[in-house]
């Protein structure tokens, strides 16, 4: 008894530890409407759930789609997907994950038990929450309230908010030495351009891109591109501020279509001569996913959407253009199994196999969040 009482105790003790927590976040209260700094309480992680102290995030265009409607979400909400921190708490069941881990949240979620987790032709588990929408942990239920009402999650991350909880097969533990600030951007932006490159187009060295937008992740697309050894990157986007990063990030060639009068893939059919090897939509518009289809090489060109699609739009498009040969292919989180790839990049981060400094263009603190959707709103 003696000895059984020796093993409880510890854990008892831990379980009366774990305590709501107090903290500030940013609440989304309605589609349209600045994000509200509020206090918010954070319950304690259940069955298998860690508690993250945030550290680092990043403002995504995801995030904006929501704030617009062009993704439909329930409100109250907490925003952002693409962050990194560090356990603060985890709660019964969980093994592979201790207090002061330093770890990377996962809008896309890896299992490990699901169809899609245990083979190898996809990366998109169906715990994912990003088709259902529904904005609660798996039971159901929300980790936050405000104002005595529950607020709900977004993407099974929500990181716009100084303590969160996600599920453990949506979080990946990284290298303690990594510099959180820089690598939060592999939680989404980066790691959705960079693998929309190398993991589901799979560009072949001497090959020919065109990137659609200019974006972070239309710039991580590019180191992407870069990395697989392409021979000519044409960078598209109608703000031409933003072509000096491209060509550092690797692009050769910059192009706005606002300075032609033709459409923007004969433009791109003429400087190729037959068309790119491979074209990716970074910008979440219909009208340049059927112009990144177009621009593609006729028989063998593949073209990758990377950008959000809106919501309640439909797409038409010559089925001509796909009877040729040319292919039209969807990637979500750059086609990387979360929990297993995150660490690897972060670990080719810290190697120097790629950059992320340049990707980042402001640093502001948590109170100016509204600030930096202005900023991402005027391309800056």
């Amino acid at each position: 008894l003696c000895g059984d009482l020796k093993m409880q105790v510890p854990f008892l003790f831990s379980l009366l530890c774990l305590q709501v927590i107090k903290c500030k976040a940013a609440v989304l209260w309605e589609a349209n409407k600045p994000f509200s700094i509020e206090e918010v309480e954070v319950a304690p992680p259940k069955e298998h759930e860690v508690r993250i102290k945030i550290m680092a995030t990043g403002i995504c265009r995801s995030d904006d789609h929501v704030i617009t409607g062009a993704l439909v979400m329930p409100f109250p909400i907490i925003l952002g997907h693409e962050a990194a921190g560090v356990v603060e708490s985890v709660g019964q069941g969980v093994t592979s994950f201790k207090p002061g881990d330093k770890v990377i949240p996962l809008f896309i979620p890896q299992c490990g038990e699901c169809k899609i987790c245990l083979g190898t032709k996809g990366n998109l588990c169906s715990k994912n929450d990003l088709a259902l929408g529904g904005g609660f942990m798996r039971d159901g239920t929300s980790r936050f309230t405000c104002k005595g009402k529950a607020v709900h999650h977004f993407l099974g991350t929500s990181t716009f908010t100084e303590y969160t909880v996600v599920h453990e097969s949506a979080v990946a533990k990284i290298d303690s030495a990594a510099p959180l600030e820089k690598v939060c951007l592999i939680g989404c932006g980066f790691s959705t351009g960079y693998g929309a490159a190398l993991q589901t187009a799979k560009v072949e060295p001497g090959s020919t891109c065109a990137v659609f937008g200019l974006g972070g992740v239309g710039l991580s697309v590019i180191i992407g591109c870069k990395v697989a050894g392409a021979s000519r990157i044409i960078a598209v986007d109608i703000n031409s501020d933003k072509f000096a990063k491209a060509k550092e990030l690797g692009a050769t060639d910059c192009v706005n279509p606002k300075d032609f009068q033709k459409p923007i893939h004969e433009v791109l059919i003429e400087m190729t001569g037959q068309g790119v090897d491979y074209s990716f939509e970074v910008i979440g518009r219909t009208d340049t996913m059927t112009a990144a289809l177009a621009c593609c090489q006729h028989n063998y060109g593949v073209s990758v959407i990377v950008g959000v699609p809106p919501a309640a739009q439909k797409i038409t498009f010559d089925p001509m253009l796909l009877f040729t040969g040319r292919s039209w292919k969807g990637s979500v989180f750059g086609g990387w199994k979360s929990k297993d790839s995150v660490p690897k990049l972060v670990a080719d981060y810290m190697n120097k196999k790629f950059v992320l400094d340049p990707l980042i263009t402001h640093t502001l603190p948590f109170t100016k969040i509204n600030e930096g959707f202005d900023l991402l709103r005027t391309g800056k």
